[in-house]
């Protein structure tokens, strides 16, 4: 399934793998992970990547959101290649294109909802008033605009959660990379999270590429990505 075109959501790519390899090596020893990805993602879908444990989807993981460097192949994003990036180039990238979602949440205890959701916006420079605002609209859209001035220690696991995902979107990235996102919630508070992903992917247009090890959430994909021993099948 692929995301309708219309004029305010005209189908591009956002992602496109030729051919991607990744290789670690430990003293003489070589270790292919990737073995050779071909892959496209386009603007609005709601991607699913699955395997098993050793498939190679951390790794994916890695690439895709510009913290590792594959060994070989090309990796486009937003229409630009990243190969010969410098790092200081991909950490621009990353903040401007990528918002991440973790499994853990990683939002800073010693700051409030609202600065949480302001991080990324502080990284790209944005003006105060224009985070502030873009921070309470945000908060408002995950149902927590009540909760901007408590701390995550003040939260529930699912609140958490959906403030991480407000923080994810305060760059307006191509696409969100969310790892494992309802891993540590109970099944109601997971079924809640995944309802918010699907509301930002119907409503909103949002593109999402999930790891999940969970095969409940298959039908909820517009795609699934099965990875094994590096390959997709």
């Amino acid at each position: 399934m692929y995301p309708q075109n219309n004029k305010d959501n005209a189908v591009r790519e956002i992602i496109r793998l030729e051919r991607l390899e990744k290789t670690y090596y430990l003293e003489s020893l070589e270790v292919p992970v990737l073995k050779g990805i071909d892959l496209s993602i386009y603007n609005g879908e709601l991607i699913g990547i699955m395997g098993v444990s050793g498939s190679g989807k951390s790794t994916m993981l890695n690439i895709l959101g510009l913290l590792d460097v594959p060994t070989g192949g090309r990796y486009f994003l937003d229409g630009q290649e990243v190969r010969n990036f410098s790092d200081n180039a991909l950490a621009q990238l990353r903040n401007a294109k990528i918002g991440f979602i973790f499994q853990s949440f990683n939002l800073s205890p010693h700051l409030t909802v609202e600065q949480n959701i302001e991080m990324p916006m502080v990284y790209a420079e944005s003006p105060k008033k224009v985070r502030r605002e873009r921070a309470r609209e945000l908060a408002e859209r995950v149902g927590l605009g009540h909760r901007l001035k408590h701390r995550p220690r003040e939260l529930s696991g699912g609140e958490c959660q959906r403030i991480a995902i407000a923080r994810a979107l305060g760059n307006s990235p191509a696409y969100l990379l969310a790892d494992e996102p309802t891993g540590n919630l109970d099944e109601k508070t997971s079924d809640e999270i995944m309802e918010l992903f699907t509301g930002l992917h119907q409503e909103h247009h949002t593109t999402i590429v999930m790891v999940t090890h969970n095969p409940d959430l298959e039908s909820l994909f517009d795609r699934v990505i099965h990875l094994r021993d590096g390959r997709v099948v």
